[in-house]
């Protein structure tokens, strides 16, 4: 019994080990759903305890991401974009310059950092592709994206959260010949690049997805969803999916053979269910209500959670018919994670809720307004160790809520 309890808590501790590898954009998943428990399930009446906040971040719409012993994001000040590190005190540990950022319009970095195996990794607005060591802040390698590739910068500037699988680095440059690219992240190197549909980029975060034991790149460029072939960049399919922007942010979601795709101005999602190989998809379903613009959804016991655009309420739809079962309006429309099997919003009118989703309708429980920091409510919830992270313009937040 003494054998198997030690093997078991090697086991747990090796788990946690590989988790650590890598943070990144949403989750573990990418999905939006934490995988924490024993978290409140009402709040108090004035919203959770804020354990301290940071109110030095500069302008920008980066989320946080969250290790066991640090916390990272960016902003920028004046028109210079810089990482942070802190820690779980909030006590600043490193700032780094990494250059130019966006000044033109919705001031500010739009992406998240990404960490993985001691290095953060970070793209600008305007196409530069950064590595940082983790523990000081130093400069590990950088590219640019509208110079050494064919990169084309897009009307409210380059957003990609960048994804790191099986020791590969992907980013979406959207040029003609080097629409996305695979690189190395120890050194930038290429891997490959590959032309795709040869259409600009659309502030997608891609997604690496398993089928049937086979590994797909997934992510949607202006007019299209496309999947590659991460093994070389071979176009295995596409989707006709425009709007009227070409404006397609959130990282699409996938179960069991189906890939959900989805974006705001209207166009709301498409379900696909791809073939046996993975080399071809079929159209399941569409439904136009759940046309969120940049806040994800969330997929949970067989139904799908988050708020609209055009349509502007909270929508619950069937994941295998995309029936919508109720809408709600519940907060202002904006983005949406999950932990702990309850909702938690946070709307473009600075409320951050929290739902219980039930057969009939979204329940409420709590809420509270985001008074701290600047501009709009867009970046991302996260949830880590118990605590939920709200970022707003020149400052991050950090909420207790733990139920004990």
């Amino acid at each position: 019994m003494k054998t198997f309890l030690s093997l078991l808590a090697l086991s747990l501790l090796v788990i946690s080990s590989f988790a650590q590898d890598l943070v990144q954009w949403r989750g573990p998943q990418r999905d939006g759903v934490y995988l924490e428990s024993g978290l409140l399930k009402q709040w108090p009446a004035d919203g959770p305890k804020m354990l301290w906040s940071y109110d030095q971040l500069g302008d920008g719409h980066s989320s946080a991401t969250v290790t066991d012993d640090r916390i990272f994001t960016s902003g920028m000040t004046g028109d210079k974009g810089y990482v942070f590190a802190l820690d779980h005190s909030g006590n600043l540990l490193w700032k780094t310059e990494y250059g130019k950022e966006w000044t033109e319009n919705w001031n500010g970095l739009h992406s998240t950092p990404l960490y993985c195996k001691g290095k953060l990794y970070i793209l600008s607005a305007f196409g530069k592709l950064v590595c940082l060591n983790a523990n000081n802040g130093s400069i590990v390698w950088s590219i640019e994206l509208l110079k050494d590739y064919d990169g084309v910068n897009i009307k409210w500037g380059i957003t990609e959260n960048l994804l790191i699988d099986n020791d590969i680095l992907y980013c979406t440059p959207g040029g003609k010949t080097a629409n996305v690219l695979a690189l190395n992240p120890e050194n930038g190197k290429l891997i490959w690049k590959a032309p795709a549909k040869s259409e600009e980029s659309a502030y997608c975060s891609p997604l690496m997805i398993t089928h049937n034991n086979r590994k797909i790149f997934v992510t949607h460029t202006a007019n299209s969803i496309i999947a590659l072939d991460p093994a070389d960049g071979k176009l295995l399919w596409s989707f006709p999916h425009p709007n009227r922007w070409s404006v397609h942010p959130n990282t699409p979601i996938y179960q069991n053979g189906q890939l959900l795709c989805f974006s705001g101005y209207g166009q709301g999602a498409v379900m696909l269910k791809l073939s046996q190989d993975g080399s071809s998809v079929s159209e399941v379903w569409r439904n136009k209500k759940i046309d969120n613009q940049m806040g994800g959804l969330v997929l949970y016991d067989g139904k799908i959670y988050g708020s609209g655009h055009n349509s502007r309420s909270w929508h619950c739809v069937d994941w295998k018919t995309g029936e919508t079962l109720y809408s709600n309006k519940i907060a202002g429309n904006g983005n949406i994670i999950m932990a702990d099997g309850m909702l938690y919003g946070y709307g473009d009118n600075g409320e951050v809720v929290l739902i219980k989703p039930t057969d009939n309708g979204f329940e409420e429980v709590n809420s509270f307004k985001v008074k701290k920091g600047s501009n709009q409510h867009w970046a991302h919830l996260v949830i880590h160790n118990k605590k939920l992270y709200v970022r707003r313009g020149t400052s991050l937040m950090v909420y207790s809520i733990a139920n004990n």
